[in-house]
């Protein structure tokens, strides 16, 4: 039984480390168009990415359960109330229970329209995320105004980009 369930574990590991290695691989580059995807809005709109093209886009993947999340919480506010005329902010929250994000939206002062919750026990079963290759939690991704993906950017380095746009 024993030697049975060491099978099973190791057989789980390396399904695990496949499946993280293609999600990497596959996963979009710094350069190339920001992979579209659509979702619907906490508000029940429907939502595509590539409907934000003309402004910078900044794609933040985020958890209620996630304490560094959690933590940059007031940078990404700051971040959204500094530069609301060049960036569009989309958060796309990874939860295992969809009704844990509200708490820390209102908490925090997350105002802005593009907010998506994606339910998912584990990040990398999010088709949004494996587009991107986030298999962590916070991620940012900074979207230029054409659709071209600059790259996953601390919000320091993002507001530095944005005031030298200016």
């Amino acid at each position: 039984m024993k030697k049975t369930l060491n099978y099973i574990l190791l057989g789980g590991i390396l399904l695990f480390g496949v499946f993280y290695t293609y999600t990497k691989l596959t996963a979009a580059s710094n350069g190339n168009i920001a992979p579209d995807f659509e979702a619907e809005l906490i508000d029940g709109t429907p939502f595509k990415l590539s409907n934000l093209q003309g402004k910078y886009v900044l794609l933040d993947f985020w958890g209620s359960w996630c304490a560094p999340c959690l933590r940059e919480s007031p940078e990404l506010v700051a971040l959204h109330n500094k530069h609301s005329k060049d960036l569009t902010v989309v958060t796309v929250a990874l939860e295992k229970n969809l009704k844990s994000w509200e708490k820390v939206t209102n908490k925090y002062g997350y105002t802005w329209k593009h907010q998506i919750v994606n339910q998912n026990r584990f990040v990398l079963l999010s088709d949004i995320a494996r587009k991107y290759g986030v298999s962590e939690i916070p991620s940012k991704f900074l979207i230029a105004p054409d659709g071209t993906l600059l790259g996953n950017y601390s919000f320091k380095e993002i507001d530095k980009i944005l005031n030298n746009k200016r």
